[in-house]
């Protein structure tokens, strides 16, 4: 096995930047694993992981394995019994890789930790408002109406994502294949990064290629 680390460019570098040092790493034929190694701040840590994976995808080299080696934990190493740290370091250079579900979107962004539908608020500004719309896991409706908003989690197994409506009691979840939501004022958010504009539709769906993490 060869493996090669990635790490965060360089600050004030375009993101692009990060897709250039994937790719530049996996034209090499014999690279068999990225050790991804994120930002500290644990906040951007699944943003990047989610990242390194998308330029995978794209290029066609889901073959690849990842190993997460992020400094503390978060919500993609718990969704994937990860450790965070030391732990993740150890395990990124002898563990075995798993085929896991890979979960996109239809902007063709990876999902590894949780995204949301929301409303968008009218005016820059004035806060977070309703989402007006309709959610459906699969041809299961989730909500028709006006909701808070919409929880979207991949799972390690198949149908491969899961949603429920964003509560300060949290409900049941909807597991499927895919997840898509209509509204009027639909805004996204990904890994904690929320989309600039509004669109009319969004959907995260089981890609029909796998990802191979490295897992315990």
């Amino acid at each position: 096995m060869v493996s090669h680390a990635i790490s965060p460019p360089p600050p004030g570098a375009e993101a692009a930047a990060l897709s250039r040092a994937v790719a530049a790493a996996i034209a090499d034929p014999g690279v068999s694993r990225l050790i991804v190694t994120p930002p500290a701040d644990s906040a951007a840590a699944d943003l990047f992981l989610s990242q390194v994976v998308g330029v995978l995808m794209r290029h066609e080299r889901l073959d690849v394995e990842v190993a997460y080696v992020p400094a503390a934990a978060t919500r993609a190493t718990r969704a994937y019994g990860l450790p965070h740290g030391e732990a993740a370091a150890k395990l990124a250079e002898s563990g075995v890789a798993h085929d896991l579900p890979l979960i996109r979107d239809d902007a063709a962004t990876v999902l590894v930790g949780r995204a949301r539908h929301l409303g968008a608020a009218p005016e820059p500004g004035s806060g977070r408002v309703k989402l007006h719309g309709e959610t459906y896991v699969d041809s299961e409706r989730l909500f028709d109406g006006d909701v808070r908003g919409v929880v979207i989690e991949p799972l390690t197994e198949a149908p491969g994502v899961r949603a429920r409506l964003d509560r300060l009691i949290p409900g049941g979840w909807l597991t499927g294949r895919a997840v898509q939501t209509g509204g009027t004022n639909l805004v996204v958010e990904r890994e904690g990064e929320l989309s600039p504009r509004p669109v009319k539709r969004s959907t995260f769906y089981r890609h029909h290629i796998d990802w191979k993490l490295v897992r315990p």
